[in-house]
């Protein structure tokens, strides 16, 4: 185990070094990065000289070698915008997205596990359809589209929450329900046809045989036999939440997370801060999938950790 999860960090560092230096690439390839971050009142000289100060008037080599050298370091230079080490900044919005993610796909676990399972014992059944009607709504409504009008109704309509911020209990209502349905969509339906797929099996029907009732067999079997296939697709969703949901969701609700400042900080042509947003993001997608691999293991021995 300890050389599964050595093995898999050099290569979380390489991959996450990769999608850093990429990001270096294309910053400069798109066009001179310094016209970016500068007003287009800004003289030439005023450009040259905020050039030299940043380091950007070096041959691209050297820059390169330097950017590596500031990655190992984690020394990402101080944000433009906040005027004040960027990755300094990236650690103080990161908790924030880790609380709305936290609440919006805890509330899509723990509720999609007893609907899905619900809807299994009968399929074709009213539940069944009903539960199906509504995981394709969810999966087919943007959730841009969803946080404005859950804004206009809960918000300003109702008034029973507030409409956008970070403060309270109440600041975090919406935002996670938001975030909450498209996962909790696809995590029904997954448990819903997993299920299915699990009844269906010789070992239950010989349980149901012996006298055991259908909720002991779902929990202490079934349940079981799901957790792996059910441990990916969250492992997916945490993944896509982290690198693109949060982005809209945040931006929605003015929630002061890394997909707000990256927003921000592409406005404001931030490099420093958009090479740290990605960083850390690539790091911690790259430790989401070393926690999955080892929790599935833990789940089904049977698994090997290539």
């Amino acid at each position: 185990m300890l050389h599964f999860v050595l093995r898999r960090l050099v290569q979380g560092f390489l991959v996450v070094i990769g999608v850093t230096t990429t990001v270096f690439v294309v910053t400069r390839m798109i066009g001179d990065p310094v016209a970016l971050m500068l007003p287009l009142s800004a003289s030439a000289a005023q450009r040259a000289a905020f050039a030299q100060q940043i380091g950007l008037d070096q041959p691209i080599a050297t820059q390169f070698v330097r950017f590596l050298g500031d990655i190992v370091a984690m020394d990402f230079g101080d944000s433009l915008w906040q005027r004040r080490p960027a990755i300094d900044v990236v650690f103080e919005r990161l908790p924030n997205t880790l609380l709305l993610i936290s609440a919006g796909l805890g509330t899509a676990v723990v509720l999609s596990i007893p609907l899905g399972a619900i809807a299994a014992l009968r399929p074709g059944g009213f539940v069944d359809r009903l539960t199906m009607s509504v995981g394709l709504l969810g999966l087919a409504m943007p959730q841009f589209w969803l946080g404005l009008v859950a804004i206009m109704i809960f918000a300003v309509t109702l008034k029973w929450l507030p409409t956008s911020g970070m403060g309270t209990a109440a600041h975090l209502v919406l935002p996670a329900a938001t975030l909450a349905l498209t996962p909790l969509a696809r995590f029904t339906m997954m448990v819903r046809a997993a299920m299915i797929d699990e009844l269906n099996k010789p070992y239950v029907k010989t349980a149901r045989a012996k006298g055991l009732g259908l909720i002991r067999i779902l929990r202490v079997h079934t349940l079981r036999n799901i957790l792996v296939p059910f441990l990916s697709i969250s492992g997916w969703e945490l993944i896509s939440t982290l690198s693109g949901y949060t982005v809209v969701v945040e931006s929605v609700f003015a929630w002061p997370g890394l997909g707000l400042t990256a927003v921000q900080a592409i406005q404001r042509g931030d490099l420093f801060l958009m090479q740290a947003i990605v960083f850390v993001i690539a790091f911690l997608i790259v430790l989401i999938g070393i926690v999955l691999d080892i929790l599935s293991k833990a789940v089904d021995p049977r698994i090997e950790l290539n």
